[in-house]
């Protein structure tokens, strides 16, 4: 005879299994990597455990893009994805798309909540709360959130110092999931950044919205913070964010190349290299401005970086339209472009004009401006090969070789041959020496 004990009791595993793990999942901008950090941090304070498997967690939190179509559709596939992997996770959609859409999620049953782009740092309380809606208005929000992050987990510390946009371009949504723009106060950025410094960071990156309209809402202008942050900081290295070419003027530029802690890497927020399309998207400058500008850039500073971001196939556009894209690209100093098929967005003006290309269209302009960009990065790199640079080495060995692996000034990432630990997140100089399949070597400069 076998005898069966049930040794299960609710209380007991009540108590040692407490709903407080989280699995986390990040979309779209560095603004929403920087709100994630903060999430998670609220939610470590205050009981709520970190895990790396779904299968292990509470609660799936996706902190989502609404950038296009296609963003909006993989985070409905995660969601969908997490409750399938584990029938028992409660699902939290956060970010633009729960912003944007609001009561209209509420109909989905894989969402279980949703909590809006002004409420998610406190992220926690609703959950304790079993607050499965929240979604405050953030077009009514005229001061900006300000949220300290201590992580120092990374190598290069990210600040966000400015939320939401007041342009409305032709193909955006964001301005109504960000509300307008607000700016963080220039005190709670020098605190924020000599306490990143006081723990061991030696590069910040300054992400927002909009970065360029920082200061508008208090009468002051980004080159006010530059200045502020190269006198009242002691951190090493900081980069911008991306840029308006508007937003770029002479004074600006004179200031940067002067600087101690400017790292030479500029994003230029371009969109289109034609003057038609460009009016199409309430977009206020001409290409032959912009492309000036990067030759002066590229005048100015020793090797500097220009990224930039090209939207392919917006309405309207034509093949002799894209054909003037192409050239004026080719044609261009740019470094690396990053290109994606123009995606409609519903309640945009974009959304009810004519001439839509179709998706296989939008796809090949896609695919060749990929090509354009590939032969100006491999370019721009082997222009550095044999030139000495100053390289944040990472906190980590690259996983793959075991050696250490770091950015340069000018946003390089390297694999330098060496696997000293003790170099782990200290600035080296390092000789630039090779690229092979993808890879940039470099060597120490003892």
């Amino acid at each position: 005879m076998k005898l069966f004990i049930n040794i299960y009791n609710p209380s007991l595993f009540s108590y040692y299994h407490c709903m407080n793990k989280f699995f986390i999942h990040t979309m779209g901008c560095k603004s929403n990597q920087f709100e994630t950090a903060v999430i998670k941090e609220n939610l470590i304070k205050n009981g709520f455990e970190e895990v790396n498997n779904l299968n292990n967690a509470d609660y799936y939190i996706l902190n989502s893009c609404s950038v296009t179509h296609k963003s909006d559709n993989e985070a409905f596939y995660l969601l969908r994805s997490a409750k399938h992997k584990n029938f028992d996770i409660k699902t939290v959609l956060t970010g633009c798309i729960a912003q944007i859409e609001k009561e209209e999620l509420l109909k989905n049953d894989f969402i279980d909540f949703i909590i809006g782009n002004d409420d998610k740092l406190n992220l926690y309380k609703y959950i304790s709360d079993e607050d499965k809606f929240c979604v405050s208005d953030v077009m009514s929000q005229d001061k900006f959130r300000e949220a300290e992050l201590s992580d120092t987990s990374k190598t290069r510390a990210s600040l966000k110092i400015q939320d939401g946009c007041d342009s409305r371009c032709a193909y955006c949504i964001i301005w109504k999931a960000r509300g307008k723009s607000r700016s963080a106060s220039s005190d709670f950025i020098i605190n924020q950044i000599n306490n990143f410094a006081n723990t061991g960071f030696k590069e910040v990156v300054l992400t927002g919205i909009h970065i360029g309209q920082w200061g508008k809402d208090f009468g002051l202008s980004l080159l006010d913070l530059l200045k502020e942050i190269e006198t009242k900081t002691n951190i090493k290295r900081y980069r911008l964010g991306s840029l308006n070419p508007n937003e770029i003027n002479d004074e600006l530029l004179e200031f940067l190349q002067k600087s101690d802690k400017f790292c030479p890497h500029f994003h230029l927020s371009l969109q289109s290299a034609n003057d038609k399309t460009l009016r199409s998207m309430n977009r206020f400058y001409k290409t032959d401005f912009y492309l000036k500008q990067i030759e002066q850039i590229n005048e100015m500073f020793d090797l500097p970086f220009l990224g930039s971001d090209i939207i392919a196939g917006f309405a309207g556009e034509s093949d002799e339209d894209f054909q003037v894209t192409c050239k004026n690209l080719e044609n261009s100093g740019l470094t690396q472009i990053h290109t994606f098929p123009y995606s409609v967005r519903k309640g945009t003006i974009g959304e009810g004009m004519s001439g839509q290309v179709s998706d296989e269209i939008k796809e090949m302009r896609a695919d060749i401006i990929k090509t354009i960009s590939r032969k100006k990065y491999n370019d721009f790199v082997n222009k550095n090969i044999g030139k000495v640079h100053e390289v944040l080495v990472e906190k980590h060995a690259d996983k793959h070789s075991g050696n250490l692996k770091g950015v340069t000034r000018n946003y390089l990432t390297v694999r330098i041959v060496s696997e000293r630990k003790d170099l782990f997140n200290t600035l080296q100089k390092v000789k630039l020496t090779e690229f092979k399949d993808g890879i940039l070597y470099g060597e120490l400069v003892i």
